[in-house]
Parts: structure tokens; C-alpha cells; sequence
């Protein structure tokens, strides 16, 4: 009986690393953002929502977000961004650039699926 219990706790704790890691928690941590030509470039991954679902990014400079997907069927394709005015469904394969005007220093820019389940935003620092 302890066996038992012992592989059902153990099976919990790596279904919670797992859930972590992939909704949030380890994959925001990775560098997504990179200046290529004199522009930012942020890329976001959308398939299952948005990874990573919060990125940091500099102030004061062009930026491009960078919107790959990859056999992407869900609502995360229906991609809005309120304050660009933006709404597109993206292709379910394939990398969309979305142009962003100059940020000030402390604005945030957040990105939607069309259903409002999934969202990423960026900050600018």
C-alpha cells in the first residue's frame, strides 16, 4: 500500500513540474529577445498559448515581434493586440513579424488569443 501511494505522490510532483515549466514558470526565464539590424526582435511562440508569456525588452528602440507557430489549430492562432490595433489569424505554420512603434520606458504591450484563454505580454524597460 505504501508502494502504491509513493508512485501516486511521485506522479502528482512531476505532473506539477511539468504543468510549471510549460505554462509559465521555468520557459519564461529564456532569452526570446535580440537585436538584429538596429531592431528588436521578440519572438513568441504560439501553439498551446504563448510562450513565453512574458518577455522584458528595451525601451526606446524599433521592435519586431516575431510570431512563429507550427501546426498551430487552437485559439492561440487568433491573435489580438489592443493597443497596435491588431487582430490576425496567423498561419498554422509559419512566422508572422508584427512591427511595434518606439515604447516608452515602463508601458507593457499584451497580446490575446481572440478568445482571451491565452496572452503574453512584453515590458519595456
Amino acid at each position: 500500500m505504501k508502494l502504491i501511494w509513493g508512485t501516486v505522490i511521485l506522479g502528482v510532483v512531476i505532473i506539477g513540474v511539468v504543468l510549471y515549466i510549460t505554462r509559465g514558470g521555468v520557459a519564461d526565464t529564456k532569452n526570446n529577445v535580440s537585436i538584429i539590424d538596429g531592431k528588436q526582435v521578440i519572438q513568441i511562440m504560439a501553439k498551446g498559448g504563448y510562450s513565453p508569456r512574458s518577455s522584458v525588452a528595451k525601451a526606446g528602440m524599433p521592435t519586431v515581434l516575431k510570431i512563429k507557430t507550427s501546426g498551430t489549430f487552437d485559439c492561440s492562432s487568433a491573435l489580438v493586440i489592443p493597443s497596435l490595433s491588431y487582430r490576425a489569424n496567423l498561419p498554422m505554420s509559419g512566422e508572422t513579424l508584427i512591427d511595434v512603434p518606439t515604447q516608452p520606458a515602463g508601458s507593457t504591450l499584451q497580446g490575446v488569443c481572440a478568445m482571451g484563454m491565452y496572452s503574453f505580454s512584453v515590458q519595456f524597460n
